[in-house]
């Protein structure tokens, strides 16, 4: 089976109605990235990181997978299909893909305040609330299983991994801006076709490229038919 990889940003969740991370008056969710984002911003105040997450985890359950992540689950009858996601739920999984690598961390997780890197910490909490006083496996206060600013990204290694043995990509909904996630287009090897599904898609050069200016419902399934053409 051919091995493709799909790299899946905040603009593949919008139509399931889960707000994209930066929005245009520099807010998300009606606070600054800087407050509920960093790494500072949990010793600062961590109270206000649990209500944050809180919110967004029990929003989530509310939220169900659109045409796109669909579409990529599907993708899986014909390809060997790792998806690796900026996005923090969980909305491929539940539509069915079946290996999925989290850049950013998982929202249905906790981890350790003390070593939030740790995977032995990372606990399944699933749609409920995290508490002042909850503890990780460490005995540290649980936090949420989130890659804050300032923090490193582990999963980064595995994810360059999975590029670098590609024979296609697909790039849905990511403004390709953000880093390290931006480079892995970088690590395909030479003539490997990339699909960029983007309704505004703003792409420096690169090799082998395709652009479908739709939205992730309407362009992933085209760049999914592209694809099998390529490959027939």
């Amino acid at each position: 089976m051919k091995k493709v990889v799909v790299l899946t940003g905040a603009g593949i969740s919008v139509e399931s109605g889960i707000k994209a991370f930066r929005s245009e008056d520099g807010l998300w969710e009606n606070y600054r990235v800087e407050d509920v984002a960093t790494h500072s911003a949990w010793y600062r105040n961590p109270q206000l990181i649990l209500d944050f997450y809180n919110t967004m985890r029990a929003n989530l359950q509310t939220k169900q997978p659109n045409r796109a992540h669909v579409a990529l689950a599907e993708l899986e009858k014909d390809f060997d299909v790792t998806v690796v996601t900026q996005n923090v739920d969980n909305l491929h999984e539940r539509a069915g893909s079946s290996r999925v690598v989290h850049l950013h961390g998982e929202l249905t997780k906790g981890c350790s305040s003390r070593d939030e890197g740790d995977e032995s910490t990372f606990v399944e909490i699933g749609y409920n609330p995290i508490k002042m006083g909850d503890k990780a496996k460490d005995g540290s206060q649980l936090r949420p299983q989130i890659v804050f600013f300032e923090e490193a990204v582990p999963q980064m290694t595995p994810a360059i991994r999975f590029a670098q043995e590609a024979d296609a990509m697909i790039v849905v909904g990511t403004s390709m801006q953000v880093y390290p996630a931006a480079s892995l287009v970088q690590y395909v090897k030479d003539g490997v076709p990339i699909y960029f599904v983007d309704p505004n898609p703003h792409v420096s050069r690169i090799q082998n490229l395709t652009v479908i200016a739709e939205p992730a419902s309407v362009g992933v399934d085209k760049a999914i038919a592209a694809l099998k053409e390529y490959f027939k």
